[in-house]
């Protein structure tokens, strides 16, 4: 070992421990069982276990068979390990424990693991976790996406709003997503007629999905897209002005698009002065000001005000802004419903940062089955105590 280094996995001892089942503990377990069960044979298994200073430790063991007339030869149940599972209980609960603060091909290479073994753990207390989840009480939803990989393999992630935490997440952004979401909600004691508002984006797969499988529920278009919507409108007409006022518009983009609270005294000048010329983008930016101030009325006002910005942005002769409102005109009830529900999906933005924090540690996940998993136990709050051996 070199000074201040550690040993190389490969030259590092392995610890076994022989466990020996007795006959007589394993007959009485097949009596508890059946009790014309009988004992067929033994198989000689082994488990790894938590290290011995630098050396892998191994419990191995001659696990009796028993026959059964009905269910026919089964294993008998242990005490340290799961069924199917090559490693003891406690180093699983271990390798949870570590998963859950780190990426999984940084544990398994820890501990000189393949990281499908370790990934086929996680998928375990996960599955068991979520088995255990009661939605009766959820009645606010949140539902957005999130990619694994870039421009493709969209997973929808719902959230109860009111618990701040992910409660599904499925593959696929169309409309059937929300099929298999009240599926899994009524699988955990839930029921569609139970859920009195949604809170999503204004995208015509999610609002059919919605309206189809959650027909009691109230919709509300997240404000956070709705102005992203607002502020792809403003962009358009910067880019197509740029052609002619090149040098004016040059490096500009996010001085039209940022909050003006959050601009530099350097930035400020600059926007000043660039309000202060005679520019389609400018009038453009007015006109997403104005509507921002929507959402600071009460209820009793903001609908007529909204009809009153609709009136006049679709004669202010710029296409994409008139276009926003042209959409904001077909999604009206869900838009307005806000000053109601005051609902957002700000949360879900939350949840989705720490998803993509994880999945950007992780350098990506190898497939989507993965990636939900990883969803669930980043954002999903799963009571994990089940993998705590006793």
């Amino acid at each position: 070992m070199s000074r201040g280094g550690s040993l190389p996995r490969s030259s590092i001892l392995s610890v076994v421990a022989s466990i020996c089942v007795s006959t007589s503990s394993a007959a009485r377990a097949s009596r508890a069982r059946r009790a014309t069960a009988q004992i067929a044979r033994f198989s000689e298994k082994s488990w790894r276990h938590l290290d011995f200073f630098q050396h892998e430790a191994y419990l191995t063991a001659r696990v009796p068979r028993v026959r059964c007339p009905e269910h026919g030869v089964r294993q008998v149940t242990l005490s340290w390990a799961r069924p199917g599972s090559g490693f003891t209980l406690l180093f699983e609960a271990l390798l949870m424990a570590m998963v859950s603060e780190m990426p999984v091909r940084a544990v398994a290479e820890l501990v000189g693991e393949h990281d499908t073994r370790v990934w086929r753990v996680l998928h375990h207390y996960v599955d068991r976790a979520r088995a255990e989840e009661d939605f009766s009480g959820v009645e606010r939803v949140g539902i957005d996406e999130t990619s694994n990989k870039r421009g493709q393999d969209y997973v929808s992630v719902f959230a109860d709003l009111d618990a701040g935490r992910a409660i599904f997440a499925t593959e696929g952004r169309e409309a059937a997503v929300y099929k298999r979401f009240v599926s899994d909600l009524e699988a955990h004691g839930g029921s569609a007629g139970q859920i009195d508002e949604v809170c999503q984006d204004m995208s015509e797969s999610y609002l059919t999905g919605a309206l189809e499988h959650l027909p009691e529920a109230e919709i509300t278009f997240d404000r956070y897209h709705v102005k992203a919507q607002l502020t792809k409108a403003v962009d358009e007409v910067r880019r197509s002005e740029r052609k002619e006022h090149g040098a004016l518009l040059a490096r500009s983009r996010y001085l039209w698009l940022r909050n003006p609270n959050n601009l530099t005294d350097k930035q400020r000048v600059r926007l000043d002065d660039l309000l202060r010329q005679p520019l389609r983008t400018t009038r453009a930016y007015n006109w997403m000001l104005k509507f921002d101030h929507f959402y600071e009325l009460d209820h009793a006002a903001a609908e007529d005000y909204l009809r009153r910005w609709c009136r006049g942005a679709v004669r202010s002769r710029l296409e994409p802004i008139i276009g926003f409102a042209h959409m904001i005109a077909d999604h009206w009830l869900g838009v307005v419903r806000w000053h109601h529900s005051r609902v957002s999906n700000g949360l879900l933005e939350g949840l989705n940062s720490l998803i993509q924090a994880a999945k950007r540690r992780a350098r990506g996940y190898r497939s989507t089955r993965n990636y939900i998993a990883m969803i669930y136990l980043t954002v999903g709050k799963l009571d994990l105590s089940v993998t705590h051996a006793k």
